[in-house]
């Protein structure tokens, strides 16, 4: 692994937002075909998915990363499809984890497969998980994922990974109109008093093949307002500047919520995340249009310093606000899908 070269100033883009977060895809695979992001109609036994010499290597990724971390990046997350399809993931996370840079590494998971791989990925280096949940019953929760895995899979996932220390564990569920809004204040009565924060996130228009309308986003206001029926909440401060979720505390003491709104409520002024695909391309919106092609720089055998002029550029260059300006004709844009770029 090179050795990590001095920090750089911190590039801004157009509207004055830092570089901080990296979202990494390593597979564009997953073992679920969760109607909201891979509904098996697309996604079926002909899809085509990416060849393995089409994936960036560990080493690829390793030496991305370090330019990153040198323009100001501090926190890594692993994606997919589902990462952890991907073989030897561990071996990566080492890799990664020896960057002192890296303050934060972390992955997002349907957790099904943690049981063998938690602890392995926790003596690696990575410091927690988010689980993605939807449910907690397996009518619906099966419906969603339309992969016949039901909710004790995941629960088991969840287990996996407190006992090898990859606390404190974050649940995201996303809520659609008509297939689990029934779910939310069951969801929350499982989980309140746990230490495990239920983050709640708006139905997204990302890509083309969920069918994405309006009217099946069930809104900030309406989840919060189903959740503090039964338990009363109470606004908390963000952990940091550009944090995507909203907090909220159990006003009796049980613990935390989180909504991430990016339809209802757009945070786009504060983001400050890009994205890397499976395949080296760079995002720096979740619901961009078009990428930038990092593998052909880096398998063209491109300096150190030709890599951090042109990462450097993307990001000064950039002026991603699709949130705030999401109309019918840009919901109709060409996106990039979840799939390939990660959540």
């Amino acid at each position: 692994m090179p050795e990590p070269l001095p920090m750089l100033p911190r590039p801004l883009d157009t509207r004055g937002r830092p570089l901080h977060d990296l979202r990494i895809s390593v597979t564009d695979r997953c073992n679920f075909r969760c109607v909201y992001c891979m509904p098996r109609a697309v996604f079926g036994p002909d899809h085509a998915f990416l060849p393995r010499d089409e994936l960036l290597s560990f080493d690829e990724i390793t030496r991305l990363v370090a330019t990153f971390t040198r323009l100001g990046v501090e926190k890594v997350r692993l994606t997919g499809g589902e990462p952890l399809v991907r073989r030897e993931l561990p071996a990566l996370v080492g890799q990664l984890a020896a960057f002192p840079g890296v303050r934060d590494l972390t992955l997002t998971t349907n957790g099904v497969l943690l049981p063998a791989q938690a602890a392995a990925l926790r003596e690696a280096g990575l410091h927690r998980v988010t689980i993605s949940l939807d449910a907690d019953d397996d009518a619906t929760f099966m419906r969603l994922n339309d992969a016949r895995v039901p909710v004790a899979k995941v629960l088991s996932g969840i287990e996996a990974a407190e006992a090898a220390g990859l606390g404190p564990i974050k649940l995201n569920m996303v809520v659609k109109r008509g297939w689990n809004e029934h779910a939310i204040l069951p969801m929350a009565r499982r989980f309140r008093g746990t230490g495990r924060i239920l983050r709640f996130i708006e139905y997204m228009d990302v890509g083309h093949s969920n069918g994405w309308r309006l009217d099946d986003v069930v809104t900030a206001d309406e989840i919060l307002s189903t959740v503090g029926s039964e338990f009363p909440l109470e606004p908390m401060p963000p952990t940091k500047p550009g944090e995507v979720a909203e907090r909220y505390r159990y006003a009796d003491g049980a613990g935390e919520i989180g909504v991430i709104a990016s339809v209802s409520r757009p945070f786009c002024g504060t983001c400050d995340r890009a994205r890397l695909s499976a395949d080296g391309q760079l995002y720096t919106c979740l619901f961009a249009t078009r990428g930038h092609d990092l593998r052909a720089l880096v398998r063209g055998g491109v300096s150190d310093e030709v890599l951090e002029t042109t990462l450097r550029g993307i990001w000064e260059g950039r002026d991603d606000r699709y949130s705030e300006i999401r109309s019918a004709e840009t919901v109709e844009l060409p996106k990039v899908e979840m799939s390939y770029i990660g959540g």
